[in-house]
């Protein structure tokens, strides 16, 4: 599979003492905005979760799932450096 481009367009970072760090919306192969990652502190560091909702059930169910292991680990990387960028701009 050929490279998809990643770009990310927005980081709103949560200012709170939570696991959750921050909000990205990302452009995908330059046609298709997705809004709604999240960036979390897990037990490990930092990951990146899909797009997500709530269904009536009361579970989350992610809206959007990468089939190709390349381009979710491109998407993960993408956010992650953006995030760290925001936050070294903050700090300064």
């Amino acid at each position: 599979m050929p490279a998809i481009d990643v770009e990310v367009i927005q980081v709103r970072k949560i200012n709170s003492n939570g696991k959750l760090k921050a909000l990205v919306d990302a452009k995908v192969g330059g046609l298709l905005a997705v809004k709604g990652f999240s960036v979390t502190e897990g037990p490990k560091g930092l990951f990146v979760s899909m797009p997500r909702q709530v269904g009536k059930d009361g579970r989350w169910y992610d809206t959007m799932t990468p089939l190709d292991k390349n381009l979710k680990d491109e998407i993960q990387n993408k956010i992650l450096e953006a995030y760290d960028k925001e936050r070294e701009m903050a700090a300064a």
